[in-house]
């Protein structure tokens, strides 16, 4: 294992060899609020029938795109996200699902190629924690960068509950039983392992925020379920 567990490659590997098993596990670790929070944070952005851009980072396989479509019916829909076997499965969803209507690519977010001043809105779910202080200060540049004037983002992570029962029963699951889920779906529990490391580091959104506000962001501070997941939402 890296000493480094920010590094991009290390993470890029994680979720290759997750990408089987991704969408399942973390359904099961959020207790299935997953697909609540996913729906949440992005409701934190007024829905609007407007051709807008909208563009959702670390993508995955495309969980979000759903309730995407749904408050923003004529948007053109972008996607982000540096996996390969990641990005693979999203374009069949994309082809099965959407008509390939959305547009995928296959970038890091932190080295990217994303016109500036384009995106009406910005959205990224369950991403946050894998990156350390520094490339956060670089993914709310490259936020600033690529919004329009005006343009609205929503960020939504898991996170560590504030309540010490609450915190010391979702660790034990997070750190324990998932562990033994990934290994019945995939053979190795390692990479789920790692997923309440980052979790662990990570704490909450709180310092993102703060983090997002520094670079001139406006930005509010949002909990979800008593602190298991945390984010932030705002506007340039």
């Amino acid at each position: 294992m890296t000493d480094n567990i920010y590094n991009p490659d290390f993470v890029k590997g994680l979720f290759n060899r997750m990408s089987g098993s991704y969408e399942r596990v973390n359904y099961i670790t959020s207790f299935g609020f997953s697909i609540r929070w996913r729906r949440q944070f992005i409701n934190r952005i007024p829905a609007t029938d407007e051709k807008i851009e909208v563009i959702d980072l670390l993508t995955g396989m495309g969980e979000n795109w759903e309730s995407v479509r749904r408050i923003f019916p004529n948007a053109n829909i972008s996607s982000l996200d540096f996996s390969e076997e990641m990005i693979k499965r999203a374009e069949l969803k994309n082809k099965k699902h959407f008509n390939n209507r959305i547009l995928v690519l296959q970038q890091d977010i932190l080295q990217n190629k994303l016109p500036s001043n384009y995106y009406d809105i910005v959205i990224c779910a369950f991403g946050l924690k894998t990156f350390d202080h520094e490339q956060l200060k670089t993914l709310a540049l490259e936020t600033n960068r690529i919004l329009k004037p005006g343009g609205k983002f929503s960020f939504v992570e898991v996170s560590k509950p504030d309540n010490f029962i609450l915190k010391f029963f979702y660790g034990f699951y997070l750190g324990s039983i998932i562990p033994i889920l990934g290994r019945l779906f995939q053979g190795d529990p390692t990479a789920y392992e790692m997923l309440w490391q980052y979790t662990e580091k990570f704490v909450n959104a709180k310092s993102v925020t703060e983090i997002f506000r520094n670079v001139g962001l406006t930005a509010n501070y949002n909990s979800y379920f008593f602190g298991c997941a945390s984010g932030f939402s705002g506007y340039k």
